[in-house]
């Protein structure tokens, strides 16, 4: 039987999802790629992130959106639905400051108040 779970997300947006996964530490590996579980069968990814003395996980888009592909029993120290939190996090605010950025914003104060992000932008008459 697989260990491979697959998770899907809300995330549409492969650059996006990569700083996301560069602010919280991970090095970032993007292109045709492969992760491999404990029992070595291998699924195709177009990201992957190794945490530390850890397996893989990778990141697939699939219908648009991408899903969280890892072998979870070789995963270590990472708890899944912390993952996705934190990603949800990051993303959610790089999604933001792109698109007010794009409206003509420019971002003026950032405060991480016990873990949530408070953004002062202004935009130019």
């Amino acid at each position: 039987m697989s260990h491979i779970s697959k998770l899907k997300t809300e995330w549409v947006d492969a650059e996006i999802l990569i700083l996301a996964l560069h602010d919280l530490g991970y090095p970032v590996e993007r292109g045709e790629l492969k992760i491999t579980s404990l029992k070595g069968e291998q699924t195709d990814v177009e990201i992957k992130i190794r945490p530390p003395l850890s397996g893989e996980i990778g990141f697939r888009r699939r219908n648009g959106k991408f899903e969280i592909i890892a072998d979870w029993f070789s995963v270590l120290g990472v708890k899944r639905q912390n993952l996705i939190r934190q990603i949800n996090q990051r993303y959610a605010y790089h999604a933001a400051r792109q698109k007010l950025e794009e409206q003509g914003f420019y971002l003026v104060e950032e405060k991480d108040e016990a873990g949530k992000i408070h953004l002062l932008l202004r935009r130019m008459a």
